[in-house]
């Protein structure tokens, strides 16, 4: 029997990836001069695009002829018009609008990922002077809105908050855009949410409140989510992507205190990018916790194992995961 040949090793996936920061790069660059913007209402050409957007011809052809071939951007005849992705994904003006996530990744990121030689020497994170942990956050929360709807949409049907006949209380903590509070808001108008944040990030929460018209039913706590009173009483308790960057013990201390926080048969609702046990196959989380590595003292990204023994040790019981839309199911566990 001949032995079996497996494929030759080339280096193409290497320099695939020696490119990589080339396609966010180009995005949001489009994005910043208007480009999914301008092609909204129908095809043109580069020298439209450029009167437009006041962008030159040159650099306007660059990227545009890049994004076609990232089939971002369709072109026929010299005219470009938007592919069916960048069309839902790509406009600012549309509810699925996700670009605010490369602007963020390309001006508040990147920067930090440029010294992740030396941050894996240290093992400490990139210190800005100046930086203002508030309004890093204020910046980019209201974009991830559209990217966590779908899942709290799920999660509020889950929970059966639709067919309350008594009033529920909810504790959204470090809420940012108020995506977990607001779309449980929606479903009941028995639903009353506390949200949790800096002053600043809370600006942000009352926008999105009011936008969803909601906000007559949200009441909030401002400040550092670990010196503020949570108070009691609470039915739901939902931390949406915080654990990644508390660390563990950071993590367990905030466990604590949203158990005392909770009512007897409460729950909590834990969103996070999880990884697998071997931390081998989850790309995406294991890419997310270099990011942690280079922007905070302790963050990391864990696996459903890890969170539910700390959920288990802090007292609560039957923890489980809830399947949504996203990268991650849902972790829920009641006190």
């Amino acid at each position: 029997m001949e032995p079996s040949r497996s494929a030759p090793v080339t280096p193409e996936r290497l320099m695939q990836l020696s490119w990589g920061f080339a396609p966010p790069l180009i995005i949001e660059a489009a994005i910043h001069h208007g480009v999914f913007d301008h092609l909204e209402t129908g095809a043109k050409t580069v020298e439209e695009v450029a009167g437009l957007s006041g962008a030159s011809v040159r650099g306007l052809r660059a990227i545009m002829d890049a994004l076609t071939g990232l089939q971002l951007l369709e072109k026929t005849g010299g005219r470009y018009r938007l592919a069916p992705e960048a069309a839902e994904f790509l406009v600012s003006g549309r509810p699925k609008f996700r670009g605010t996530m490369f602007l963020h990744s390309m001006r508040q990121l990147l920067p930090n990922w440029m010294q992740l030689r030396e941050v894996v020497q240290s093992g400490r994170p990139v210190h800005r002077e100046g930086t203002d942990s508030a309004q890093f956050f204020a910046n980019f929360v209201e974009g991830l809105f559209a990217g966590n709807f779908p899942a709290a949409s799920k999660l509020a049907e889950a929970l059966g908050v639709q067919s309350a006949e008594l009033p529920v209380r909810v504790l959204d903590i470090a809420a940012g855009s108020g995506v977990w509070g607001v779309a449980l808001a929606r479903r009941s108008p028995q639903v009353r949410v506390t949200a949790v944040d800096w002053p600043t990030v809370a600006e942000i929460t009352r926008k999105m409140a009011a936008k969803h018209g909601v906000i007559d039913r949200f009441d909030y706590i401002e400040g550092d989510m670990h010196a503020v009173d949570f108070g009691t009483g609470y039915q739901i308790a939902t931390l949406g992507h915080i654990v990644h960057g508390e660390g563990e013990a950071g993590s367990r201390a905030l466990l604590k205190k949203t158990f005392d926080a909770l009512s007897p048969g409460g729950t909590i609702v834990i969103a996070e990018f999880l990884v697998d046990e071997e931390r081998a196959k989850a790309t995406h989380a294991l890419l997310f916790a270099v990011n942690m590595l280079v922007g905070t003292e302790a963050g990391g990204t864990f696996s459903f194992g890890e969170i539910s023994n700390w959920l288990v040790e802090t007292g609560f019981r039957n923890v489980r995961q809830l399947e949504v839309p996203g990268p991650s199911p849902l972790i829920l566990a009641d006190r």
